[in-house]
């Protein structure tokens, strides 16, 4: 035989067969495809906006000169203590405290050892004069008395108290003077002095002591690895003040005067204000607000003219407060005027000073280490400040949320949305998986006959393998031309809806593309090409005999003597067993999807319209102290007002910290119900917690919890007395004389009022809070607003998925049993009897997986809904209600309803001829 030469052999007609075979089958490939686009697309989408924008934050640090930090003092802080702050070290405070004290016991000292010293020498001088005047006035009526006459008392005492008043008046003070003189310059003067100054000192070293060690405890003052951490820093001053449009109140609003030297912004319309008339604000709160470039925006009472859309650096989350459970971009807003216009602004000035450290952290490790070292510094160059102002608030960069939520949310994006496609690419895999080998069974005998026709298992395996290649490969390229295009700004519309946001230029991503593109390709392959090689490790006989299996069943499941139909819908059950699972488990995923995207919106709701039922009052207003400048007590005539006491603390953990309230409240309160037995009881060791509390921790009755101070080392250790129905907060209930006790305040003590009715009669200079109802729904108004608009698009799009889902399972059960289905046929059985055997069957299946699958999904979406809880400030638990998940079962049936249509046209279409062919 002429051996053919190297390069002349003939092509491999298999090449083409691929073509065809994808052209023959073209819907199941387009769904695949489209599925793979769509998926491949947005991920990649959501990673090169996600990368994009992180990467303009992280330079945004740099360029826009982001603090590391801010502090609020208040006062206004002098030239002398901003010197000492910026220095980064630690005051010494006891040295300061002592010469302070020493400084200001001396004269008192000095004062009362010569008032006590004038009093002996005045008494002394007295007791001189009048024995001197007692032993003349006797020598002058000695010689009667001598002569025997008789000298009357009175006689006598008259001319004793004549003679010693006229001595007093002529001698006493020249005697006092003189006395004086000589006792201040006697040695027993300085040593009874010296003696005085020294025990006072031992008093004042003693009391210092005792403070300062219980200072040093709390923040860990002596801490022997402590650094000087030198910073600069700069005024950030504000004033807050109710926000209007057109009249009409839109929220609160934060301005700021100018920025020059730190925390810069990112103008995205406008420009920056030029005169005290113009203002600079938020663009994403102007957004949501419909606020634009010339409108009139009222800060109080003064009327300012919007000239500029900006990101401040500062706030790419709208929180009002580092404490807040969730940013507002609704009803807050962040603004900055010229100094003029901050000048014109009505309202008490925040003190706040941002501060840059002079030597920058590597990492997150080493800043927290620097702020804890500055935090020392600050509190102790306060303390000892003649300025005698006080720190109100310190948030280092790292826990500021206004600046770290969106990287952080941006982040876990990324991370849910790969989730989200390796899933479902491994389903989509399955899929074909099964449908390769429904095919190689279909198509054994023709293997079977390539493989003794010399066709060697790598042509084979190239040539099944190459459907699966070309649609991965064909989706990855369309979907990251998407991904970069249309999808990348759908997520960045989603972003810019939710968080403020600088301008951004978009990246080459490699990770995005080694994540939406070789990751999900590889996944693809893999999964295919195990499948294919485990089948062709058949011998060519094995093929046409159509053994593909090892183990081979040689006698039917015996079933009960239904009817036909019945029996033999079983029959088709139990043969396409593993394709059923395989539908049950698209369905679980599509139930899960489903779960998300029609039990938030569900969630979001039940609480924003039950949150005023949950509320034990509907007003709280808490004061910045209970007594006003006369030292009067702060009242109010507000019918059903109540007192209470309330303070921050913090349930500590390795992944998050939690801010808890700590309410102290009457005995015999009408809004906080505790059973009388734990108002009777002097145990401070228990308490009371809210069901919220106990639902996101799995707290019990009976549990210990340990709760902390936020800026002082200092621990609380309390019994769980019994849960409280509360869900509106997660808070600690506790009887307002418990609460002054354990955190040392004086027993009339109080923080402020709660009502039912609006509290209207307190100066506004008095009240550094107010928590109504609408505070509480703040979270879940933001989440409703950022997530709640794409929610029932993604219904749609899990439609969707489920028909496609459907379709592609359907049709490989169909197309295993298109030779079964021909026989039936012929059999005399009509189309939609022949469908019936095969429909109804998948019908019940999805029916009752149906059921299985959206518990399933509920149970699981309640865990992922918890763990994003535990990352969030606060707790509301998922609901789902009853028209939700009868919404589940219908979209997803509907969607098996369009398939079965398809399905039911696709037995139709099965010829009676095929069951003749090939027959074995």
């Amino acid at each position: 035989m002429q051996e053919i030469p190297f390069g002349k052999r003939p092509k491999n007609p298999l090449r083409k067969r691929v073509w065809k075979d994808m052209l023959r089958d073209w819907k199941r490939y387009l769904m695949i495809f489209t599925m793979l686009v769509i998926t491949i697309g947005f991920v990649s989408g959501m990673y090169v906006a996600n990368n994009s924008m992180m990467h303009t934050l992280d330079e945004n640090v740099t360029a826009l000169k982001q603090e590391s930090g801010h502090f609020e003092l208040s006062k206004k802080a002098d030239d002398a203590l901003l010197s000492a702050i910026e220095t980064g070290d630690m005051a010494d405070m006891v040295t300061v405290f002592r010469d302070r004290a020493y400084e200001e016991a001396e004269p008192e000292v000095t004062q009362a050892v010569k008032e006590a010293l004038t009093e002996e020498v005045e008494k002394q001088v007295k007791d001189a004069i009048s024995q001197q005047v007692e032993q003349a006035v006797n020598a002058q009526f000695a010689p009667l008395e001598a002569s025997g006459a008789s000298v009357p008392p009175e006689e006598k005492q008259k001319a004793l108290d004549t003679a010693l008043e006229t001595a007093m008046k002529e001698n006493y003070d020249s005697a006092l003077e003189e006395a004086l003189k000589t006792a201040f310059d006697s040695d027993e003067y300085q040593d009874a002095l010296s003696d005085a100054m020294d025990e006072a000192k031992k008093e004042i070293n003693q009391e210092i002591d005792d403070q300062y060690a219980e200072l040093a405890d709390r923040y860990n003052l002596e801490d022997e690895n402590f650094q000087p951490v030198p910073v600069t820093v700069y005024e950030l001053f504000c004033k807050e003040n109710e926000e209007f449009l057109s009249s009409e109140k839109i929220g609160k609003i934060r301005v700021y005067q100018e920025r020059t030297d730190i925390d810069l912004y990112d103008i995205l319309d406008g420009r920056k204000p030029q005169n005290d008339h113009e203002i600079l604000i938020d663009r994403m709160h102007a957004d949501n607000a419909g606020i634009h470039v010339g409108d009139t925006l009222k800060v109080g009472s003064i009327e300012f003219e919007v000239c500029g859309l900006a990101a401040f650096v500062d706030y790419s989350t709208l929180y009002e407060k580092n404490t807040d459970t969730m940013f507002d971009a609704l009803t807050f807003n962040v603004a900055m005027t010229t100094n003029e216009g901050f000048a014109r602004l009505k309202g008490i000035t925040h003190y706040d000073y941002a501060f840059l450290y002079q030597n920058p952290p590597a990492d997150t490790y080493q800043e927290k280490e620097l702020s804890d070292n500055f935090l020392k510094a600050l509190i102790t160059q306060t303390a000892v400040s003649e300025n005698e102002t006080e720190i109100k608030d310190f948030i280092p960069a790292y826990a500021n949320h206004a600046m770290t939520f969106a990287e952080e949310d941006m982040g876990s994006d990324k991370a849910m949305g790969g989730a989200l496609l390796y899933i479902l690419t491994a389903v989509l895999a399955f899929i074909f998986a099964v449908t390769i080998s429904t095919t190689l069974e279909k198509e054994a005998s023709v293997i079977g006959t390539l493989r003794a026709s010399g066709y060697t298992k790598g042509e084979l395996l190239r040539y099944y393998m190459s459907a699966p290649c070309i649609i991965v490969v064909l989706a990855a390229i369309i979907g990251n031309i998407l991904g970069y295009t249309v999808m990348k700004q759908i997520v960045v519309s989603m972003y810019y809806n939710s968080y403020s946001l600088p301008n951004y230029e978009t990246l080459w991503t490699p990770d995005a593309f080694l994540r939406t593109t070789i990751l999900p390709a590889v996944m693809m392959i893999l999964i295919n090409l195990i499948v294919i090689i485990k089948t062709l490790k058949l011998t060519p006989l094995q093929f046409l005999r159509h053994e593909l299996k090892k183990t081979k069943r040689t006698k039917a499941v015996r079933l009960p003597r239904w009817k036909f139909f019945k029996r033999f819908r079983m029959r088709v059950f139990l043969q396409n067993l593993p394709n059923y699972l395989m539908l049950f488990t698209g369905i679980c995923f599509v139930m899960l999807l489903l779960s998300m995207a029609v039990g938030m919106p569900t969630t979001l709701s039940y609480y924003q319209e039950e949150i005023t039922n949950m509320l034990f009052a509907q007003e709280q207003v808490i004061l910045s102290s209970a007594k006003d400048e006369d030292d009067h007590t702060i009242t109010t005539s507000t019918d059903g007002a109540e007192k209470f006491s309330i303070t921050s603390l913090e349930r500590k953990s390795d992944s998050n910290n939690e801010e808890i309230s700590v309410y102290g409240v009457l005995p015999d309160s009408q809004y906080i119900h505790l059973s009388q037995n734990f108002s009777d009881s002097s145990d401070q060791n228990e308490v009371y917690i809210s069901k919220a509390f106990a639902e996101k921790f799995n707290i019990h009755q009976g549990d210990m919890i340990t709760l902390s101070e936020k800026y002082e080392h200092k621990d609380y250790t309390w019994k769980v007395y019994d849960i409280y129905d509360y869900s509106a907060g997660i808070a600690v209930f506790m009887t307002n004389q418990k609460f002054n006790q354990i955190f040392e305040k004086d027993a009339d003590e109080f923080s402020g009022y709660m009502a039912d009715n609006p509290i209207t009669d307190i100066d506004e200079d008095y009240i550094a809070k107010k928590i109504t109802a609408e505070d509480m729904t703040k979270l879940t108004r933001q989440l409703d607003h950022s997530m709640g608009a794409y929610m029932l698009y993604f219904q749609y799009v899990c439609v969707i998925v489920a028909a496609i889902i459907l379709y592609l399972l359907t049709k490989i059960i169909i197309e295993k049993n298109e030779r079964p289905i021909s026989m039936v046929k012929i059999l005399g059985y009509t189309n939609a009897e022949a469908s019936s055997l095969y429909l109804v069957t998948t019908g019940i299946v999805v029916f009752f997986s149906e059921f299985l699958a959206i518990y399933i999904g509920y149970e699981i979406m309640g865990i992922f809904w918890k763990n994003i809880m535990m990352s969030l400030g606060g707790w509301f638990s998922f609901k789902m209600t009853t028209e939700g998940f009868l919404k589940e079962f219908i979209l997803v049936f509907i969607a098996y309803l369009i398939i079965t249509i398809v399905d039911f046209v696709r037995i139709r279409n099965i010829p009676k001829v095929l069951a003749l062919k090939n027959a074995e």
